[in-house]
């Protein structure tokens, strides 16, 4: 490795910590979401609250850093948020499996009234706008074009019956005449062809904006799974679209995986035109190699207003690098990736030193999600700019994002790992409040790692009392600023539950949908969901629709 990497021991007891010393600095410039102040990753700490703090939810986990946090919340308190006063108030019954995050728009302009809608689209390739206060159907539109049908699940169980609209879209306010949200939508037409398209629709009624759809459509140059010619070629119906999706300075990124790991595939990113649907970059991770897809649990693209990052699935790695330390054929796959933008490329990245032989095993880094922490000093003063993921080895990775560590097959040259302290694999992404982040690993319970000093805590400063299955859990923050902060996660199962935690002490459980028996119950759980909160209401998808709690009238 080149020698400006030193590895240092720390103050973590046994945990093992690799920096990276004499870091670059940089500014974060502001992204396109519904403001500048909304879409720019947090800075520093003391305007972390700043991000994320309008009552609109336009984008998965709250924001491009994908912290998950809603700070705008000044109904629900840990005071009111108990099984006495909060419960279920109603269920929003739509066409098909709820998938994607809800999304929230405050006081929209509709047919003469002002409302604050909640937008939701099903795997059934429908995507509805609701009043969410009183939960009329506002309007409601198909992705499907004419005389097709949402795509069958390709005998694979993953997505399942069908695939209409599956990654969270996302919503700029600013964008068209009313604002405008992008959707991906999957169909098979009649004479069994496969299709992807990006939609933007007009929030106040659902009509295609821009010229739109767009088929999506791509190619790259490489030798990989699916060649021909020195030419990949994007396939439609061998990719789903299942990571959120990513709105950065006007252009809409999209990142695909794959049905089962059915071959042939490799690794895609493309960015459209926010003003046009037009392409504006592709990107292969996986050029002249196979897998190195990108799902990370229906996570979103995460960014720092800068760059892209990522964590992508098991795949084709090039031990052998140039001299920039890149790997010789371009190949990424189950890397932690910095992505430049205009045109996309890998700009920086890090692998474990044993990734060869995860990705033989499965055991990808991909099934988790990134996020962008705010910037931290030091004891020394000496600022830092990170980023954190966890994948299927149960090994938390914090990134230097502006040198990641790339790859030695001797050590991992990180900014600091944390091994053994989240017991399952991450099949979800974490969360940020305050100075902790939450993990919530398949088989573990919650856990909250403390930062001081630039650096998590060796162990949990506290975690939940109960323990969530298959696939973990993604949890969200609401809070008003700084203040009555509530850690709220999906439990998967044969009935879902909602519960909620104080987040300054996960010990402290505030609530759970099974408390009150069968009163606040809204049948099976949905696999990758993390709840939205907004307005004092938390929405969480279901099989067939969304459930809605909040304060009781009684």
């Amino acid at each position: 490795m080149n020698a400006r990497f030193s590895v240092y021991a720390a103050a973590l007891g046994a945990v093992l910590i690799t920096a990276i010393i004499g870091a670059c600095s940089g500014g974060d410039s502001s992204g396109d979401s519904t403001s500048a102040a909304a879409s720019r990753a947090p800075s520093s700490v003391s305007n972390a609250a700043s991000a994320s703090t309008s009552m609109d939810v336009v984008t998965w986990h709250n924001d491009i850093a994908r912290t998950g946090q809603q700070l705008a919340e000044t109904v629900l308190t840990p005071a009111n948020v108990n099984q006495n006063t909060f419960g279920k108030l109603a269920l929003y019954s739509v066409d098909g499996a709820v998938d994607a995050e809800p999304l929230f728009l405050a006081a929209v302009p509709i047919a003469g009234a002002t409302h604050n809608v909640l937008y939701v689209a099903t795997e059934n390739a429908s995507v509805y706008a609701f009043d969410a206060d009183s939960g009329a159907v506002l309007w409601k539109v198909s992705t499907l074009g004419s005389g097709e049908s949402p795509s069958d699940d390709h005998k694979c169980a993953q997505i399942t019956p069908t695939i209409g609209v599956t990654a969270t879209p996302v919503i700029d306010r600013a964008r068209g005449p009313n604002g405008a949200m992008y959707v991906v939508g999957m169909s098979k037409d009649s004479s069994g062809a496969y299709h992807q398209r990006i939609h933007a629709l007009d929030v106040t009624t659902g009509a295609e904006l821009f010229n739109g759809p767009t088929e999506i459509r791509a190619t790259y140059p490489g030798n990989g799974a699916g060649s021909q010619n020195g030419t990949l070629t994007f396939d439609p119906g061998q990719y789903a679209e299942r990571a959120a999706l990513l709105l950065l300075n006007g252009v809409v990124y999209t990142a695909w995986t794959s049905h089962c790991d059915f071959m042939p595939y490799t690794g895609w990113v493309m960015g459209y035109d926010a003003n046009t649907l037009q392409q504006a970059s592709v990107l292969n991770v996986t050029p002249n190699g196979q897998m190195g897809s990108i799902w990370m649990s229906g996570a979103g693209l995460a960014s720092d207003g800068e760059a892209i990052y990522l964590l992508d699935a098991n795949g084709t790695f090039d031990p052998t690098q140039n001299e920039h330390e890149m790997p010789i054929k371009g190949n990424f796959g189950n890397g932690f990736l910095r992505l430049n933008l205009g045109p996309l490329r890998v700009q920086d990245y890090f692998q474990p030193s044993n990734t060869v032989q995860e990705s033989n095993q499965d055991e990808d880094l991909g099934s988790g999600g990134a996020m962008v922490l705010p910037n931290f000093a030091d004891a020394n003063g000496k600022v830092w700019h990170l980023a954190i993921g966890a994948g299927k080895n149960s090994t938390i990775y914090v990134v230097n994002r502006f040198s990641m560590g790339k790859f030695d097959s001797n050590a991992d040259h990180i900014y600091q790992e944390l091994v053994g302290q989240i017991r399952g694999p991450m099949f979800g992404a974490p969360a940020y409040f305050n100075n902790t982040v939450y993990f919530g690993s398949v088989g573990d319970t919650i856990k909250a790692f403390t930062i001081s000093n630039a650096a998590l805590s060796a162990t949990p400063a506290s975690q939940t009392p109960n323990a969530f299955g298959f696939p973990g859990t993604t949890p969200g923050i609401s809070a008003n600023g700084t203040a009555n902060a509530i850690l709220w996660a999906a439990e998967n199962g044969s009935i879902g539950v909602l519960r909620a935690y104080d987040a300054t002490n996960l010990s402290h459980e505030l609530y759970s949908s099974v408390d009150a028996g069968a009163r606040d119950q809204f049948g099976q759980g949905n696999k990758f969901i993390t709840p939205m909160i907004a307005n004092g209401k938390v929405y969480v998808g279901t099989r067939n629709g969304v459930a809605v709690f909040g304060l009781r009238s009684n």
